[in-house]
This record gives structure tokens, sequence and C-alpha cells, in this order.
């Protein structure tokens, strides 16, 4: 193992669990950190890493929210386990608003890979959906939610959700931020819009994360295993203090700054990219 490469992967965990969860798009900053500190691996490898390392972001989700998503509990009067029907319906609806991207991701995660997993294509949906941000947060400073918890949610809502979802197949958009975008114009509060964003993620990104491992895990090196795995581990700590600064935040603050930091963000891409071409 090179300590190069193990500080390489140290940072992208860092830059994983920083930005998964924040609508500011991690795929696109995976990227576009990997452009720049370039991990010295195969190309089959690096796809992988840049979607499995998310494995550590669902940990920490699960780790979370552990008591709003296990669905298991004893009962105190026959002292056996069963399911709360309140638990059930929450995956349900999970499980439904999941299906548009699991289907879409199946059918063109090649076409993506190839074409769209590039700088450019990030730094420009970084500054469309950075304005399309900071439209809504104007627009809802006078609106009124009709969904202000996760058990208000229903089920066509959530399938409603799922469908944004599909937008951040495109890199660069964020699946927290399609996905929070959505709820948000379907009536749901900024908390439970977080909350199920967060929620989503786990069978997508589960499922994404082992669809990469089933295709070219199995071609790793042992190294590469402890690259992904410290990487995962990385990403698993960060994220565990990111969720928690994003539920505290939003209590009082609206989406706007992070409308405006994709916008500056994706500004500088193409600059920087315009620069490289012009001196490359």
């Amino acid at each position: 193992m090179n300590i190069i490469e193990i500080l390489k992967v140290i940072i992208l965990g860092m830059v994983e669990g920083f930005t998964e969860w924040l609508p500011i798009s991690s795929t696109g900053h995976m990227i576009l950190v990997n452009e720049i500190i370039h991990l010295h691996q195969p190309e089959d490898f690096v796809s992988v890493f840049l979607v499995v390392i998310q494995l550590g972001a669902i940990l920490a989700v699960l780790f979370r929210f552990f008591h709003q998503l296990w669905p298991l509990a004893r009962s105190r009067r026959s002292g056996r386990v069963g399911l709360l029907p309140s638990k059930m319906q929450l995956w349900i609806k999970i499980i439904a608003a999941c299906v548009p991207a699991a289907v879409l991701g199946l059918l063109f995660d090649d076409i993506l890979d190839k074409y769209l997993y590039n700088g450019f294509v990030v730094a420009l949906m970084l500054i469309l959906y950075g304005i399309f941000f900071l439209v809504l947060e104007r627009q809802n400073e006078t609106k009124e939610f009709t969904v202000e918890s996760l058990h208000e949610l229903d089920l066509r809502t959530a399938f409603l959700i799922g469908l944004f979802q599909c937008l951040a197949l495109i890199p660069g958009t964020s699946r927290s931020g399609a996905t929070i975008l959505g709820a948000m114009l379907l009536g749901v509060a900024r908390i439970p819009a977080a909350e199920f964003s967060f929620f989503l993620s786990v069978p997508v990104m589960f499922g994404a994360s082992l669809l990469k491992l089933v295709k070219h895990g199995l071609l790793f090196s042992g190294s590469q295993w402890l690259y992904l795995l410290l990487a995962c581990l990385v990403a698993f700590l960060v994220s565990l203090y990111c969720i928690n600064f994003l539920m505290r935040y939003i209590r009082n603050h609206s989406f706007a700054i992070f409308g405006y930091y994709r916008i500056v963000l994706g500004i500088l891409v193409l600059l920087w990219f315009l620069v490289s071409r012009l001196t490359g």
C-alpha cells in the first residue's frame, strides 16, 4: 500500500462524508476532487470507488436514525418480536420512492458512466440546481407546508419525490438536493423533507454500490479492498457529524446558502476547466 494513496483515500472519504447529506452533490465533489488529486488506480476501480464509498455514509444514516427505521419490536404482552405497522408503512413509502431511480439506474448505468461523469457536467448541474434552490426558497418565504412530519407523508407524495430523485442520476445534481427540492415543491416542510431524503439513500445507494461491486469488485486486489474499507470508515465518521449539523441548521435556516455555494463552486469549476484547456 502506498502512503500517498492512503492520504488521498482519506481525503476522498472526508469529502464524501461532508457532501453526501448536504444538497451540494457528493458524487460531483468526488469527481472533481479525484480529477485534482488523481488516485493512481485503474479506471474501473476508481469508477467503483466513487460509488461504493457511499456505503460508509449509508451506515451513518442507519446508526443515526436506527429507532425511526428499525421495523421490529418485542411485544410487552407476548414477548414475541414482531413488525411495527408504522415502521412498515414508512418502509413501503421509502421503497415506492426508490423504484423509479432503481429502474432508470439499472437501464442507463453504463451510459451515465461513459458520457456524464465529468467535471463539465458537474459544474453545469451545480449552477443550475443552485439557482433552483434560491428560487424555491424565495417562494417558500410565504408558503404554508401541508406535510409537517413523516407521519403525514402519503404514498403518492413519496412516489412523486422518488421521481425527483431520478434527476440525481446526472452527476452534480445531488441526490439529497433533488429529493429535498422535490419534496418541498410538493408541500413537505424542510425537516421531514431532509429526513425522507436520508432514508431514501439507504436502498438507493446500497443498490448502486452492490451493482458496482458485482460488476467489478471481484477483480480488485487486497490493497484496493483496504482502500475501499478505509474510505467507507472515514465517510461514516464524517457523515455522523454532517447529518447532525444539517438537522440542527435547517430548524432555523433555509437552504439558500447551499444554493449560493453551488453557483460559486460551479463557476469556479468552469473557469478551472477553461484555463486548463487554454494552457493545456
